[in-house]
């Protein structure tokens, strides 16, 4: 898949959150995209905005 769309799509996932993504290193975008792509792989019929949402949440409730 596009990295970069992916990488977007988190970005964007976290406006919904009302959360700047500038505070976020590059290390934790690689994990999340890295996340996104092995749930993919895993459920490949659940929707990529799905996925990003709930590893975005995910990340935010830590």
């Amino acid at each position: 898949m596009e990295e970069k769309f992916i990488i977007k799509l988190i970005t964007n996932c976290f406006l919904q959150y009302s959360k700047e993504s500038a505070d976020l290193n590059t290390e934790d975008l690689e994990g999340m995209y890295q996340k996104v792509l092995q749930e993919k792989t895993e459920n490949p019929h659940e929707g990529l905005h799905d996925i990003v949402n709930d590893i975005v949440y995910e990340y935010l409730t830590q």
